[in-house]
């Protein structure tokens, strides 16, 4: 069975707690939960991080390990081109994911680095978009 790793950055432990009119309610346990039930044809692993590097690490560590990743890497979104570069390194299918819909807020969350090298970014559909990044990488999985 294919092995995705879902890699979510920084501040997105407070979930819940957090600007709950942006965010929402739905917990990180919560978000892990849900897919967790609904990849019923996926290994699904999990790691959030507040540090950069140890992003970067997961991300390479990754390669002949997982199929594909989903990235929610908060505001290293718009910043890191260290992530950049990791996931165009490793060569997997690699999904980004928003809760919110970064291109209806402040102009410089327009800016994902991650898009260069993603398959695909689902914005805007709150905690249902991880389950939507789960199915198109099980579909892309299935056809590789």
């Amino acid at each position: 069975m294919p092995s995705v790793l879902v890699l979510n950055g920084p501040n997105l432990n407070l979930l819940g707690q957090r600007q709950p009119e942006v965010y929402g309610s739905t917990t990180l346990a919560d978000i892990e939960a849900a897919c967790t039930a609904h990849a019923v044809d996926l290994d699904v692993a999990f790691l959030q991080s507040n540090h950069e590097g140890v992003l970067l690490d997961a991300i390479h560590a990754a390669k002949g390990v997982h199929g594909g990743l989903i990235i929610n890497a908060g505001a290293y979104t718009h910043t890191s081109i260290a992530l950049m570069d990791a996931v165009a390194s490793v060569e997997l299918p690699t999904v980004e994911v928003h809760l919110s819909n970064i291109h209806a807020r402040e102009p410089f969350r327009h800016v994902s680095y991650l898009s260069k090298v993603a398959i695909g970014q689902i914005c805007g559909f709150g905690p249902q978009g991880y389950l939507m990044a789960l199915d198109a990488l099980a579909a892309r999985l299935a056809t590789s």
